[in-house]
Parts: structure tokens; C-alpha cells; sequence
């Protein structure tokens, strides 16, 4: 065979092994990338449990401002309970709209920003929704009441103000517990506690992404 040859037979092999390790990982690309959705589904079907979790928030307050209130205290109520259901939708209406906009096309570290973006913000709808719990019971209760033509705060103020007080105590005790977790000493604490709060269903997407990153950097 005729170096000429030779060196044509080789480029040719090259250029086949090549473009036969572009076609794996494209395939691995995909696969990873279909894994990584589907591990976001369980999310996405949260997010709208969520919109339809804060909708009878609203609803009741609708029901109060057409029982027309006359007491004070029951119309701040039913503004505290219609404005925790309108931002508990919003909230989990942008994260959806983060879930819709991740781009699967482009490169990996591309989608992981918008995940970490998307992260973020389920995590800011997880706190909207769940801890003004610590004293929306009591503006529930309220609410309620008011649909009676009760105000509670006059019947039973001790039973409105200790349910306030011990919701401001545990909103601080929360935001207490938020910081002390995050102490350089407790650095692997804190990292547990994260990820707890940013969801399984992320987390598995994640972990897709940080494999086929791997792959394409070896």
C-alpha cells in the first residue's frame, strides 16, 4: 500500500471514529435531556396543585366582600387571606413559566443556569407558600367568622392576639433556624437542608445535566 494510501485509509478510519463519538453523545444528549424533563414533571404538577390550593383563599375572601363586612378587623383579614392566595398563584405561575422556558437546545451549562434559575425560584414559591401559615390560621378563622357577622378580634381577642403572637414567634424562630444552618460550621448541614427545600424532581434533573456534563468534558 502507497503512503498516500495509507494516510487516506487513516483519516478516512479517523473521521468514521469520530463522527461515530459524535452520534453517541448526541444520542447520550438526548437521552439524558429526555430524563432530565421527565424528572421535572413531578414539579410542574406541583406547581399547578399549588394554583389550585390558593384559589379558595380567594373565593372565601370574595365570599366575605360580598357579605359586605362591617368590622374592621374582618376586612383585614379577608385582604391577608385574598392576597395569600393571588401570591401563592403567581408564585407557582412563575415557576412554571421558568419550567417553559428552559431551553433543552442549548449547551449544558446553558440549561444548568436555567435550572438553578428555576431552583430559585421554586423555592421562593415554597416559602410564599407555606410559611405565612404561621399566622394565616388565625386570618382564616377570622374570615369566617366575619362571613357570620362576628368580629373574633371583639368576641375572642385573647384567642386573635396569641395566635398572631405565636406566629410572629415562629416566623422569627424560622428565620433564626434559616441563618443558623447556614454558619460556615455547619456548611454540610446547611447543604442538606437546601436540598431538601429545592425538591427531588430538580435535584434529578440536575443530576442528569452533571452527567452529561461529565461525559462531554471526558
Amino acid at each position: 500500500m502507497e503512503l498516500d494510501d495509507f494516510k487516506s485509509a487513516w483519516q478516512s478510519l479517523d473521521h468514521r471514529l469520530q463522527l461515530d463519538n459524535t452520534l453517541k453523545l448526541l444520542e447520550l444528549r438526548e437521552r439524558r435531556l429526555d430524563k432530565a424533563r421527565g424528572s421535572l414533571r413531578p414539579l410542574f404538577w406541583g406547581q399547578v396543585a399549588q394554583i389550585l390550593f390558593g384559589i379558595p383563599f380567594i373565593l372565601l375572601a370574595s365570599l366575605l366582600w360580598m357579605s359586605q363586612p362591617a368590622h374592621a378587623s374582618s376586612i383585614v383579614a379577608g385582604v391577608v387571606v385574598q392576597a395569600y392566595g393571588v401570591l401563592t398563584i403567581v408564585a407557582a405561575g412563575i415557576v412554571l413559566g421558568q419550567l417553559g422556558n428552559i431551553d433543552y437546545s442549548q449547551p449544558v451549562l446553558v440549561i444548568q443556569k436555567q435550572l438553578l434559575h428555576a431552583r430559585t425560584l421554586y423555592v421562593r414559591s415554597g416559602m410564599i407558600a407555606g410559611l405565612p401559615w404561621w399566622f394565616l390560621w388565625v386570618a382564616v378563622v377570622q374570615t369566617l367568622a366575619g362571613l357570620g357577622d362576628v368580629d373574633l378580634l371583639v368576641k375572642a381577642p385573647a384567642f386573635v392576639w396569641s395566635g398572631y403572637g405565636i406566629g410572629i414567634a415562629g416566623l422569627l424562630a424560622t428565620g433564626w433556624f434559616h441563618r443558623w444552618a447556614r454558619r460556615p460550621q455547619r456548611a454540610e448541614f446547611g447543604r442538606k437542608m437546601d436540598d431538601s427545600l429545592s425538591g427531588r424532581s430538580l435535584r434529578n434533573a440536575q443530576a442528569q445535566l452533571d452527567e452529561l456534563q461529565r461525559f462531554e468534558r471526558d
